[in-house]
């Protein structure tokens, strides 16, 4: 899969060839700080490794690469939820700190969103941001999520009790009865 976002980046799928740059980018702990434990922190080439074999593997393809056109700079992808909530999708997404504010991660979301709307049988597309990080929150916002709520206490990051903000977005036109 790949998506122009402008300025000389895209989305795409991810690419043996990642790795370097994976690492480059991804072993940063301000990066580390806005983004699940489950993202490890020092990331190291045995992690880029373990995620660029599993990302060969996906079926749907939902996470991708966020790239110049010389390397990947970060990365984004969609959960697909199942049962009751299988028209939802959480959507995630870490920038290199060397391409922060520079309105790449908003072209992304905005190009994955609505993708993702066209792609899969969705009418909601949800994001959980941490209190800590207002620029991932303004990125939402610029993308046309809207702030559901906010779930007090709820994440334990670095020793550090942070509230949680849902932004969801819904399908345009989508018809509810």
């Amino acid at each position: 899969m790949q998506l122009d976002i402008g300025d000389g980046f895209r989305i795409r799928s991810f690419a043996p060839d990642d790795v370097d740059a994976l690492i480059r980018y991804a072993d940063n702990r301000n990066v580390w700080l806005g983004l699940r434990d489950r993202f490890p922190h020092p990331y190291t080439a045995a992690d880029a490794a373990a995620w660029l074999e599993a990302s060969g593997r996906q079926e749907p393809e939902t996470h991708f690469a966020i790239a110049s056109a010389t390397e990947l700079v970060g990365g984004i992808g969609l959960e697909l939820q199942e049962d009751v909530h299988r028209h939802s999708a959480e959507i995630g997404y870490w920038l290199g700190e060397p391409f922060w504010g520079r309105g790449i991660a908003t072209r992304a979301v905005r190009a994955l969103t609505d993708w993702a709307f066209a792609q899969f049988p969705l009418v909601r597309i949800y994001a959980r941001v941490f209190s800590s990080n207002p620029a991932s929150a303004r990125v939402l916002k610029k993308c046309g999520y809207l702030l559901e709520g906010r779930c007090r206490r709820a994440v334990h990051k670095d020793g550090v009790w942070l509230d949680e903000l849902i932004h969801a977005r819904l399908k345009p036109g989508a018809f509810f009865p």
